[in-house]
């Protein structure tokens, strides 16, 4: 493996894809395996054996979400300001594996515990290794969005495996005769610390290759100085998570979080924005028109964790294309599937587009996604008329849903990754994939929101009322997220102007 490379040599790369992002390609896998997994047992494993109605489930999961992903905006300024990329990547990958340990141990009595240890493991890890992928291309480097979409097929893989295999041993439907029925959620989260591991042993081994990628941003100070302020930076992560804790356990503490993060975060970008030129300030505001509009895509999106997931456990037939199968393990994984299948596909559609001169440009590729979006909340709402008297419904008509929201996913996320990367002066990108991360938390928060007051609209009703309820839910979403795309494809002339050479 070639060692000490220097930027331009990394970035100088023949071919469609940096080799280095074939090593970053598999650590994320694997991260995502762990995230994944444990996402889509959570909903399930409050009602099941925390004993919460679906209302608070809701709600409890989306503030569980929300500081998933609120921690990375804290991470990524850690990362630029003092641990650097790779530290940061570690540490919060050594912390995700602790949780996860936890939760493996005794999931019952340390769930928020386990939770909390992995919300800030996370929040070091994630934003990080996207930052490390966008400094493997030049500027302006059209081969980038391509890239993106594979690293986020490698997300994908991970969470298709994770997201079905945890949620199958919990269960019982898979490997149930070597899994004692009391220990199957151990076992389930147990899953999620070995494929942690290897993920961060997968990092450990190939960051050599990174050159000079995601080192420390102290290189300047003597070693004691900087090993001090890492230190400083390990504990106060450690201290912070009894806060975390009561904040998780507690939703009314979340609201005051979100209402806090959000205002401070942007206080900060334009504190950093004093130091940029006027054109590095318009990028800066592109990319807060597109975090913005993404805050509404994870909220509709992420009910997949929650309210779909209790949908599919209740409202769904247990068979896809006549195989027997966990309804939420489908939900949970379906998706995953289609990108995986797909995410290469339109990343070489985007340069095949872009060689003829015909690619849409970022902002419309975002109006597009919610444009799927819609198509596949709309066919969540339709599922209701297949329903039978029981309120079980087709499993093979909700997973084509999915297979349409996939596409407007992949119109979004790997794409907004992209674009903060390009958008973003040098020495505050893990900030802004923080904040990128920030909105998804906001997503998240407002899903737990959204899915809690469809809960509580059928609450006491039979299965079949829950069934309408929740479908009608599905289509107000839909009408929503029509609305969001028309909108951004109409504004998008003016957000391209600020994003300047910036496609």
């Amino acid at each position: 493996m070639e060692q000490n490379l220097t930027i331009e040599q990394i970035q100088n790369f023949k071919g469609k894809y940096p080799k280095q992002l074939w090593y970053l390609f598999f650590s994320e896998m694997w991260e995502r395996f762990s995230f994944y997994g444990m996402r889509g047992m959570l909903a399930v494993f409050m009602v099941s054996q925390l004993m919460m109605d679906e209302k608070t489930t809701n709600l409890q999961y989306g503030a569980t979400q929300a500081f998933v992903y609120a921690f990375p905006f804290i991470g990524g300024l850690f990362a630029d300001k003092i641990l650097g990329l790779r530290k940061s990547l570690f540490w919060g990958g050594l912390l995700m594996i602790v949780g996860s340990v936890i939760l493996s141990l005794d999931p019952k009595n340390f769930f928020f515990l386990g939770i909390s240890f992995t919300i800030v493991g996370t929040g070091f890890f994630k934003p990080n290794i996207s930052s490390m992928v966008g400094q493997l291309y030049k500027e302006n480097d059209v081969r980038q969005d391509a890239g993106f979409s594979l690293f986020y097929a490698g997300v994908n893989i991970g969470a298709l495996i994770g997201g079905y295999i945890c949620i199958a041993v919990a269960e019982g439907s898979l490997w149930s005769g070597f899994v004692p029925e009391h220990l199957r959620w151990n076992f389930a989260f147990g899953f999620a610390a070995i494929v942690m591991l290897v993920s961060l042993l997968t990092f450990t081994q190939t960051q050599k290759s990174l050159g000079e990628i995601g080192l420390s941003p102290l290189l300047h100070l003597e070693k004691s100085k900087r090993r001090i302020r890492e230190v400083v930076t390990y504990i106060a992560s450690l201290a912070i998570i009894p806060l975390i804790i009561l904040m998780v356990a507690n939703t009314v503490y979340t609201d005051y979080f979100m209402m806090v993060i959000g205002p401070v975060s942007l206080l900060y970008l334009v504190y950093e924005m004093r130091n940029f030129s006027v054109a590095e300030n318009k990028k800066l505001i592109a990319a807060f028109v597109l975090i913005v509009f993404s805050i509404f895509f994870w909220a509709f999106f992420e009910q997949s964790g929650g309210s779909l997931s209790l949908f599919a456990v209740n409202n769904l037939h247990n068979t896809l294309l006549g195989f027997e199968v966990s309804p939420n393990g489908v939900n949970n994984s379906a998706n995953s599937l289609f990108v995986i299948a797909f995410a290469t596909v339109v990343g070489l559609l985007w340069i095949w587009m872009n060689a003829r001169k015909i690619e849409p440009n970022t902002v419309v590729k975002f109006g597009l996604g919610f444009l799927f979006l819609a198509g596949g909340f709309w066919v969540f709402y339709y599922t209701q008329f297949f329903a039978d008297p029981s309120g079980k419904t087709s499993l093979n008509l909700f997973t084509f849903g999915w297979f349409i929201i996939t596409f407007g996913e992949l119109c979004l996320s790997p794409i907004g990754l992209s674009a903060m990367s390009r958008l973003s002066p040098q020495k505050t990108q893990a900030v802004m994939m923080g904040i990128w991360y920030l909105a998804s938390a906001y997503g998240q928060y407002f899903a737990g929101i959204l899915g809690a007051n469809i809960a509580d609209a059928s609450e006491n009703a039979t299965n079949l009322e829950k069934l309408i309820v929740y479908a009608d839910g599905y289509k107000q979403l839909a009408i929503y997220a029509l609305i969001a795309g028309v909108v951004l494809i109409l504004i998008s002339p003016w957000v391209k102007k600020l994003m300047q050479e910036v496609k």
